[in-house]
């Protein structure tokens, strides 16, 4: 059961039913979960979901690249909530099932198209090291461009947040348990 949930409509500051207004009014259509808890500071969570808007859906980079990404992420941390939400996205982003279920079994997967090895790599390196060897980094500009470079960054960063936000305060859980995920090493 997650450990916070949001609060009702009635019981909300003017600060957070505009912040929930804005994100239903947005591309989403919907309070996204980590406004669950990012509500409890109405700044954070307006401008929370705003950025994931920006990074979600209006970045050069293709869809299955950015979750494809997102995905790397989710495994990373195991967030459960946030691969399930993000594998359905990435399938239909046009994903190969192969790839995210390598990704799900912490293997490296088959990717012959050198953006999504790219995103794929450099991804990786980035959440393991905290660093991308230059000539990973050549590869990912060569790949993706500048501006690519820094949209995977940001979406990296922004979904490491949300993954973060939903495993501290277990949300979406149990709707969202992903089985691919059981890492015996890594539960709580």
């Amino acid at each position: 059961m997650p450990r916070l949930d949001l609060p009702p409509e009635a019981a909300m500051t003017p600060e957070q039913r505009a912040a929930c207004a804005e994100a239903v009014a947005g591309i989403r259509g919907r309070v996204p979960a980590p406004m669950i808890a990012w509500i409890r500071n109405p700044e954070l969570a307006a401008r929370g979901q705003k950025l994931g808007e920006l990074l979600r859906y209006q970045t050069t980079l293709e869809p299955r690249l950015s979750e494809l990404a997102i995905l790397v992420c989710a495994r990373h941390w195991t967030s459960h909530h946030e691969w399930t939400a993000h594998k359905r996205e990435a399938l239909k982003a046009g994903l190969a099932p192969e790839v995210i279920a390598a990704i799900a079994a912490r293997r490296v997967p088959a990717l012959a198209d050198a953006r999504e090895r790219a995103a794929y790599d450099v991804a990786s390196a980035l959440l393991a090291s905290g660093r991308v060897p230059a000539p990973l980094y050549q590869r990912g500009l060569d790949a993706l461009g500048e501006r690519g470079m820094v949209e995977l960054v940001g979406i990296l960063g922004y979904y490491c947040l949300v993954a973060l936000t939903l495993n501290a305060f277990e949300l979406g859980l149990p709707g969202s348990l992903a089985p691919e995920l059981d890492d015996p090493e890594h539960r709580a």
